[in-house]
């Protein structure tokens, strides 16, 4: 073996290694930081020994300046969108980038295919599977980013799933004939097309609430089409860093399907969110409850055990940081503070966790939807900020809500629940909301930073 291809396999060994590691400490918000770093950085030293060390019969990399100029490029890019990017925004940056990486597996597979793996059939085979699943994680990561953004709205219409169902089989048809006929280029061009149109439309009929389970279930696709680029070019780092991220996305996938009580296969036929409103229960002419901040910091002062509920409205409020003020200032009373976080809330997997470290709220402090529902009939205040459906009693008795059989957060188990909202809207499933109504709520309307800057004075008062 000559001296540059043992130092390239050597640095491709502790690529891989750092991003095992990576992975390892993300689990943990104290480590998260430093693994992301530890893998970014086995990423960068992968990439700078395949620059200075790959060789192809006898020569080195070629087109060596356009590639830095590149690379330079793409990170100026990266780097201000990551500055300046939003919480709000975060899985919208996400799904863009997720799509980004779709986009290049499936350029790989286009630019292999025209070298000299195609009279190769494993080789096709792999081309052919990179191509599908990069183009339809690119295409669906596009389009989940127009409805995170609220630039594109669902189609929920019982012939879109038929006519996905036909073209994923079409397509499954088209790989076939391509595999078996590699000369013909026909077949992987109109293979990438029906491949994105897929993409597309296989997204568009899924509802606001399962957009974390699409986010999760894209960036899957797209780790196992780079796994498919490492089989193509035998890259062990693309290999291992494929394989990673499909795998933990599909893990991801899967337990917060099981967190809402539903299969995969009902998620992506879009049974619930944006367009199940109608099927929810009518509430009628109940009344609800309001509550002055005044009294509802007198509640929380004297209390023994407060949980807070955060979702999608506490990043739309920027509140974090004040919440984690309002958090401590109870703690000084000596009040037991807690959060309880479901695996859906937010709009991708992990939101409130991400916005909550932001803000430099104590992990332990976070609690699981099963951890926080055993704490719930000890709990004197539950205060929900900005969540909804994970909290929506419907979902437990309700037999002809699109929620129901959905594990909520039981925040009416505890002694009282006050609901921090803007106005009587509708949450990102597009149902009405029982827990407004129920005898131990109180509504605290406005926006949820105000409201919770002013309990911070009132608490300070007391």
């Amino acid at each position: 073996m000559q001296a540059s291809a043992f130092w390239l396999e050597i640095a491709y060994l502790i690529g891989s290694l750092s991003f095992i590691i990576g992975l390892k400490m993300l689990s943990h918000p104290d480590s998260a930081k430093r693994g992301n770093l530890y893998a970014a950085a086995g990423m960068g030293l992968a990439i700078l020994a395949t620059l200075f060390f790959h060789e192809n019969e006898g020569q080195g990399i070629r087109n060596l300046p356009l590639i830095l100029l590149a690379i330079a490029i793409g990170t100026v890019i990266g780097w201000l969108m990551a500055m300046k990017v939003k919480m709000t925004a975060m899985p919208q940056m996400v799904s863009f980038f997720n799509g980004m990486g779709g986009a290049c597996a499936a350029m790989i597979s286009l630019i292999e295919y025209n070298g000299h793996h195609t009279q190769d059939l494993w080789l096709i085979i792999v081309i052919y599977l990179g191509l599908v699943i990069g183009s339809i994680s690119f295409a669906g990561s596009m389009v989940a980013y127009g409805k995170l953004d609220d630039r594109i709205k669902d189609i929920r219409a019982g012939w879109l799933r038929l006519l996905n169902m036909g073209l994923l089989v079409l397509i499954l048809v088209l790989m076939v004939l391509g595999v078996m006929h590699p000369d013909q280029p026909m077949y992987i061009w109109i293979t990438l097309a029906m491949s994105l149109l897929y993409g597309v439309l296989f997204v568009m009929p899924i509802g606001g609430a399962d957009m974390p389970v699409v986010i999760s279930l894209l960036n899957s696709f797209t780790g196992m089409a780079a796994a498919f680029g490492g089989f193509l070019y035998d890259n062990q780092v693309m290999l291992t860093g494929g394989i990673l991220v499909g795998s933990a996305g599909m893990i991801l996938t899967f337990l917060m399907c099981s967190a809402m009580n539903r299969s995969l296969w009902n998620v992506l036929l879009g049974a619930f969110g944006g367009g199940g409103a109608g099927a929810a229960r009518e509430m009628g002419d109940q009344s609800i409850r309001e509550i002055s901040v005044t009294d509802a910091a007198v509640l929380c002062a004297y209390a023994r055990k407060v949980c807070i509920v955060p979702g999608y409205g506490l990043a739309v409020a920027q509140a974090q940081h004040v919440c984690h003020d309002f958090e401590k200032l109870l703690e000084e009373k000596g009040v037991e503070v807690y959060y309880a976080i479901h695996p859906v809330a937010g709009r991708m997997p992990g939101h409130m966790n991400v916005l909550l470290a932001e803000a430099d709220v104590p992990y332990p402090k976070l609690r699981e939807m099963e951890e926080a529902n055993d704490a719930m009939p000890s709990t004197d205040v539950s205060i929900i900020i900005g969540a909804n459906d994970v909290v929506n009693p419907a979902a437990d008795h309700d037999p002809s809500s699109p929620i129901y059989g959905m594990p909520i957060i039981h925040v009416t188990r505890s002694e009282n629940v006050i609901v921090m909202k803007r106005s009587m809207g509708k949450g990102y499933a597009g149902i009405e909301n029982e827990l407004f109504f129920a005898p131990k709520t109180r509504m605290l309307f406005g926006d949820a930073k105000a409201s919770l800057t002013a309990l911070v004075g009132e608490l300070k008062q007391i």
